[in-house]
Order: structure tokens, then sequence, then C-alpha cells
């Protein structure tokens, strides 16, 4: 029912196609005992993601994204019932044709924060970041060691390594200007990246998008999206917060690593936002305040610094 997804070409061909990728969702529901319920793909996300009645999401993995698939379900039942916030309850888990992977999990009561946020009134707004700032110290607290070999990098310093090795070239890809770009050399060469023992399993995308609120009392009723996570230094985790939490507010970030107990070196977290595996900092420069000066030192203090 799904075809092979191996290359960025197939992706491009098949995944976004919803005539392609529903026939398989709809066998799989049949499959799974859920025939007849009403299927609803999400907008939002690269993966196909449906909602299968009231009280389900189905979520498939191509073989492209395998590897994600596996690292979500091990991760999600290691989570269960141990964040203040709800993550989704592993239903089922298996291998489907031609590669494709999927999860059958519990659907989450609210709605994706990053909408609802424009009507949520400031008060409120700062009691959610509060209660985000204490979900993404509850997930930091968990002994990540019963994932290790299920969730990656093996080796954080290989890892940060390999990211720098690259950075450059890959931010220029995106489109970053030279002013910004012949800067990164400089910029991380002067940032000194912990180096200790200390590893935290790491959503890595910890942002509105992923963070599920209730309209009527306005409370985090969820975290979703754990296919991209990893084991390594907690303060890569404030990346997301800072873009997509906060979004450069200095007050909420304030509120955010007080309920965290704890804020990172504006630079460190800089210098990730630029080894981010996801990293695009061209459209980060055009979705969040400019900086005062188009320097790096300047970047950090205008989006990652507490106020």
């Amino acid at each position: 029912m799904l075809p092979l997804v191996e290359t960025d070409e197939q992706w491009e061909t098949s995944v976004p196609d919803e005539a392609v990728v529903r026939r398989g969702a709809e066998d799989l529901c049949a499959r799974l005992g859920l025939t007849g319920l009403p299927l609803t793909r999400y907008e939002a996300g690269s993966l196909p993601v449906y909602a299968v009645g009231d009280e389900h999401v189905l979520k498939l993995f191509p073989a492209a994204s395998a590897e994600g698939g596996v690292t979500e379900a091990r991760v999600l039942a290691h989570l269960e019932g141990r964040l203040p916030v709800p993550t989704p309850e592993v239903r089922s888990v298996g291998t489907y044709e031609n590669g494709w992977r999927y999860i059958l999990m519990s659907r989450l009561p609210g709605e994706d924060l990053a909408v609802a946020w424009p009507g949520i009134p400031r008060a409120d707004q700062d009691r959610i970041v509060t209660e985000a700032g204490a979900c993404l110290a509850a997930l930091h607290a968990l002994d990540p060691a019963p994932l290790a070999g299920a969730v990656g990098p093996g080796d954080w310093g290989t890892f940060v390594g390999e990211q720098r090795a690259a950075v450059v070239q890959r931010q220029r890809e995106h489109g970053l200007a030279e002013a910004w770009s012949e800067q990164i050399p400089a910029f991380l060469d002067s940032v000194t990246l912990p180096a200790g023992p200390e590893r935290v399993l790491l959503h890595t995308e910890f942002m509105r998008q992923h963070l599920v609120v209730d309209a009527g009392n306005r409370t985090l009723t969820g975290l979703l999206d754990f296919e991209p996570a990893m084991i390594g230094d907690p303060a890569y985790d404030f990346v997301a917060v800072g873009l997509f939490v906060t979004r450069a507010d200095p007050r909420l970030m304030t509120r955010f690593t007080e309920a965290y107990g704890r804020a990172f070196e504006p630079r460190t977290v800089t210098a990730y936002t630029l080894l981010h595996v996801y990293s695009n900092l061209p459209w980060y420069l055009r979705e969040l305040p400019a900086p005062p000066e188009s320097t790096f030192d300047s970047l950090a203090g205008a989006w990652f610094s507490a106020g």
C-alpha cells in the first residue's frame, strides 16, 4: 500500500501525497481493528500523522526515517506517567510494507500551543511557560541510561565535532549571508562547550508546536514528538526553548529558567544553535527580532538571555 521511500526524491513525490499515504493509513487502521473511525491527517510536520477518531493517533515513518520510529516508541514507553505533563501512551508499534514503521498512540486532549498562543492572556502565558520549564526539568532529571544504545548519539563529543565540521557549509546552503557565515569559526573557537559527564535525555525540539494546551483552563496537557530525541548536554535543548518557546523574550526566558532551576550561558546556547541538527540561522534571523549588531555575541544577548 505504501511505496519505498529511501531517497529525498522518493520522499518528495510520495510522503506529501495524501492520495498515496492515506491508503496505507486506512489499511493499517483496518489491521489494528480501527476500521470506520474518522481519519484526519495533521497538516503540520514532515511525517504523516493522523488523528484516528477522538482517542488515537497514527504516526507513520518511511524507510528513510524508520530509525526515528524506533526511537520514539522506546522514549514514549520510557516516559509514560513520569513527567508533570502527559505524553502519548503507546498502543501498538510495528513494521509495515516497504520499510515503513508505525506507532499507534493515545491522542492527547487540547490544541497546539503555537496556534493557541496569540489568544492566551499574558498572565496565562507566563504560567504556561513556567509549566513548560518544570516539564523540561523533569525530563532532564530522568536517568537516560535505560535508553542508551536505543537513543543516539553514541558519543556526544564526536557528534559535536561532526556538526562543527559541516556547520559553515550547511548554513551557507540555507542562504546565510557571508557577513554572518565568516564569523562562525572564530565564534565557535571562543566558546568552550561543556566536556563533563552530564548527559540527559533531550527532546531536541522543545517548542510551542510540540506542546499541547487546554483552551479552557489554559494549562499544558501534553508534550509530543520524540522521534528526534537524543542523549547529550542539557544546554542543547535550550536552543528550541529560546527560539520557539520564549522567542527572544527575556521576561519569558527568566520564567522558564526559574522553573527549570538553572540558566545556561547564552553564548553556549548560541553555539548549539549553530550546531543543532535542524539549524537554519537565516530562517531564525527572519523569524526573531534582529540583534542590535550583526555579531554572534549580540545575537546571544538578544535571543537567549533572561531579563
